[in-house]
């Protein structure tokens, strides 16, 4: 299957690689493993969604968060490797989502990024996963995840 055609069939398209806000890559590569650095829903480096799940924001609003931090970092996985066609497998999915007081449902929105991941690579984009709550994430992002990639 074709990464890109699978993408065009969801109606959904890469957008431009986000720029870097620090000292870091946003790739490492170790054997066959890819780190991917946590990516946040932003559009040209601007946030776009922001606040807090559970408060400012509803769990479908961080669904689709995840969803574009899944995106960003597929953009970002495309401009290091050349080829999304390339990934064996995700391997990690790690997602943190800003949740107000006793808001404890970060797995319903990173299924946002796990649904996504599952419908363009099968059964290769279900991995291990965490969704982990936290007070503050950077710029007020509603969700920030990072994946490990097999090759």
């Amino acid at each position: 299957m074709d990464v890109l055609l699978r993408l065009q069939e969801l109606g959904l398209e890469l957008p431009k690689v986000p720029p870097i806000v620090g000292i870091y890559k946003p790739v490492k590569q170790v054997g066959n493993l890819l780190y991917v650095s946590g990516q946040g829903p932003t559009v040209d480096g601007i946030p776009v969604i922001t606040g807090k799940i559970g408060a400012e924001r509803t769990i479908a609003e961080g669904q689709e968060a995840a969803r574009i931090c899944t995106l960003n970092s597929l953009s970002i996985l495309q401009d290091f490797l050349g080829d999304l066609n390339r990934i064996k497998s995700v391997v990690k999915t790690l997602g943190f989502v800003a949740s107000a007081p006793h808001f404890n449902y970060q797995p319903k929105v990173i299924d946002g990024a796990s649904h996504l991941l599952v419908q363009i690579f099968g059964e290769a984009g279900q991995g291990a996963r965490s969704a982990v709550g936290v007070s503050e994430l950077p710029f007020n992002i509603s969700v920030e995840i990072e994946f490990l990639i097999e090759i």
